[in-house]
């Protein structure tokens, strides 16, 4: 598949060639219609924003898009099905405060860099490998409609601010 590659903080994004994802048990891989470009990506790009990421990555925050495969445990989702691919990705082995990063964006803990090592690239690429839980299905859509859909992850503004404000819960 291809992808916009970021190898380092600053530094143009490249169009590579990656080895296409291949699912495993509670994964699904979505070939990506729609992807946002959001307001401050050139200040996490310039390395500006200090997001900590496991650089090089396929950048990319949320799409839309179709599911080309499924792991074996899929009970649902089905190739061809139409999903919005929620880039905020959860450890499963802890549920009350689970790590969290937001897939091709941002990994904040040492925790949320192990997710991204396995989760590695985000939606700019042709295809994106999800956890199975962050594929929704949305029923049949048009392009368009999906570009429209993955312009909601524009609402995802707010929380990068809140990061850059250091707020905490």
């Amino acid at each position: 598949m291809k992808a916009a590659v970021l190898r380092a903080f600053g530094t143009p994004l490249v169009i590579e060639e990656l080895p296409d994802p291949q699912p495993g048990a509670g994964e699904v891989v979505v070939d990506v219609v729609a992807a946002p470009v959001l307001s401050y990506t050139n200040e996490v790009l310039s390395g500006a924003r200090q997001y900590p990421l496991l650089l090089p990555l396929a950048i990319g925050i949320g799409a839309v898009g179709r599911v080309r495969a499924v792991g074996p445990d899929a009970t649902r989702l089905a190739p061809g099905d139409w999903v919005l691919c929620d880039p905020t990705v959860r450890a499963r082995d802890e549920a009350v405060a689970p790590d969290i990063m937001l897939q091709g964006w941002i990994a904040p803990s040492p925790g949320a860099q192990r997710l991204q090592a396995h989760f590695r690239h985000g939606a700019f690429a042709e295809q994106v490998l999800l956890p199975l839980e962050n594929a929704v299905p949305l029923g049949a859509l048009t392009t368009a409609e999906a570009g429209r859909l993955a312009a909601l992850f524009t609402l995802l503004v707010p929380y990068g601010g809140l990061l850059a404000g250091q707020l905490q819960a």
